[in-house]
C-alpha cells in the first residue's frame, strides 16, 4: 500500500533531520526532485518521492533511518 500523504518542506525536513530552509535551499538549487503537486504555489511530495531521492542522493551512505 503507497502512502498517499504529501509531505512540505517541514515533514522533508524532519525526515532527513535538517532545518526546513535547507530543504528549501535543495529545491532552489534543482537537487530537489520536482514536486508532486503545488496548492497555493506550495510544492508537496509523496514520501515514495522523497524516500527514493534519499536513497539516491549524492553524499547518502547508505543512511539507516
Amino acid at each position: 500500500m503507497t502512502d498517499r500523504r504529501l509531505w512540505s518542506y517541514k515533514d522533508i525536513a524532519a525526515h532527513i533531520k535538517v532545518q526546513p530552509d535547507t530543504v528549501r535551499s535543495y529545491r532552489k538549487h534543482g537537487l530537489l526532485p520536482p514536486p508532486d503537486q503545488v496548492e497555493s504555489g506550495k510544492p508537496y511530495w509523496y514520501p515514495d518521492t522523497i524516500r527514493s531521492w534519499v536513497a539516491n542522493r549524492p553524499g547518502n551512505r547508505a543512511r539507516r533511518d
